[in-house]
């Protein structure tokens, strides 16, 4: 894997994703020099990654419970091409700590947390304490799962001033979420988001938080070994977001000081000496009025983990593999140097104003160059977009040697860039980079839907 690492390389490792993370795995496992095996459905035979990998195994039909979510049959494809560690990427099984365990019970290397991490993490009420017990700042709540006790409910959301939040234990991604304004409606909020909860996640268990009104989005990217060394890679602002999906993130947020990122990191970083934390993870907080307060922590790379890359010059997936094989992190939080700053759109096969997916055929496809422009993406002419999965097709990334910099050069490589055949969200990105409240930067996660007209 790499010269004089002193840990034994895992050989042949199964990619269990596809798009543009599952290329940008298998990039990263040819530079280590490790084997790949891709995995696809018969909907996802002509993807990049499977035409270049090593070898290729077809894991059923298009629906993803058939494919992308059939556990026996990723793992069956492990063992009969002889991979010695699976790779999840992000969604999908990614975060699914059943997963996790099934693959290292068949003797597998999961390449991520140990399942009991997951777990942990996984839960926001466990998060929550776990974080609360390592000294990480939470927004003020209910430190628990709510009970039957109406009248405790009731008091707890007076004393923590409306409106509050009801949040299933098990959502994420922005489910499982109620925002309540008033007494007279707090009781079926919470008895909705219950039965919801229930329903999406198996687990009926809900908390309440203090709701905060105009907050950003800051999120903290870690890598730790699980020998107890672990850095932070400092901080990203994802708050440009429709309907709890990020649309574009950057690197360094803007107006974080170097004393806040140093106070936060060290702060992830000892939680995750304190849980054990192996792999990459990023802690995800809201940030209002000059604090921090933790909501979630995603156990995997993340689809924005590019503009990280791009102002430290540290290879993300390729520590994850490296980490995976036992290696300990040779970074000191020392050796951690910012450079310059960095934007990633995010550009998605829908309509720009409907927002409606647009699956069909790419006619043609031009990505963008020239100085500091990155482009993660599995589009070439002739590929097929299908109906079946997120729509995600490319992320952009731009950097340069300050924000003003990297906006200049993010609005060339948008002007630059070609898909033809299908609708993209390219015109959103475009207006949005005309707007003056981006330019001057900070804007909260409510931002793009009131320029929207969706709130």
């Amino acid at each position: 894997m790499t010269k004089n690492s002193g840990v034994p390389p895992l050989e042949k490792v199964l990619i269990a994703n596809r798009g543009e993370i599952a290329l940008r795995i298998y990039r990263a496992c040819r530079e280590l020099g490790i084997k790949t095996v891709a995995v696809h459905s018969t909907a996802d035979t002509s993807l990049k990654h499977v035409l270049l990998a090593d070898e290729t195994v077809c894991i059923g039909p298009p629906p993803s419970q058939q494919s992308y979510l059939n556990m026996p049959a990723i793992i069956a494809a492990a063992e009969v091409t002889d991979s010695v560690a699976i790779h999840p990427g992000y969604g999908f099984l990614a975060e699914n700590a059943d997963f996790a365990e099934r693959v290292e019970e068949s003797g597998f290397t999961f390449i991520g947390p140990r399942p009991e991490t997951i777990r942990l993490m996984g839960d926001k009420v466990s998060a929550i304490r776990a974080m609360r017990s390592a000294g990480v700042p939470c927004v003020p709540g209910s430190d628990g799962p709510l009970g039957d006790d109406d009248a405790e409910n009731l008091r707890l959301a007076r004393s923590l001033g409306y409106p509050v939040i009801i949040k299933a234990a098990g959502g994420g991604g922005g489910r499982g979420m109620r925002v309540v304004h008033s007494e007279a409606a707090l009781l079926n909020a919470i008895s909705i988001t219950r039965n919801e909860a229930r329903s999406a996640f198996g687990n009926d268990q809900v908390y309440m938080e203090k709701f905060l009104d105009h907050p950003r989005h800051i999120e903290f990217q870690v890598l730790a070994d699980g020998h107890g060394n672990a850095i932070h890679l400092g901080e990203r602002d994802c708050s440009m977001q429709r309907r709890h999906q990020k649309v574009i993130e950057e690197a360094p947020a803007p107006g974080i000081t170097e004393a806040q990122r140093r106070e936060m990191g060290e702060l992830c970083v000892e939680a995750c000496r304190r849980i054990g934390y192996r792999g990459a993870g990023t802690f995800e907080f809201l940030y209002q009025d000059g604090k921090f307060y933790f909501i979630e922590m995603n156990t995997r790379v993340q689809v924005e983990h590019p503009v990280t890359e791009m102002v430290t010059g540290i290879d993300i997936v390729k520590w994850q593999l490296l980490i995976a094989a036992g290696e300990k992190l040779r970074i000191r939080q020392k050796d951690v140097e910012w450079r310059g700053h960095a934007i990633e759109c995010r550009i998605n096969a829908e309509d720009p104003t409907t927002f409606t997916p647009s699956p069909g055929t790419v006619t043609l496809w031009h990505a963008p160059g020239g100085p500091g422009i990155r482009v993660d993406s599995h589009l070439y002419s002739g590929y097929s977009v299908p109906p079946h999965y997120d729509s995600l097709i490319a992320k952009i990334i731009a950097h340069g040697e300050d924000r003003a910099s990297a906006i200049a050069r993010m609005t060339t490589a948008l002007n630059e860039v070609v898909v033809e055949g299908i609708k993209t969200n390219i015109p959103l990105h475009e207006e949005i980079f005309q707007h003056s409240a981006f330019k001057t930067g900070g804007t909260d996660i409510h931002y793009l839907e009131k320029r929207l007209g969706l709130k």
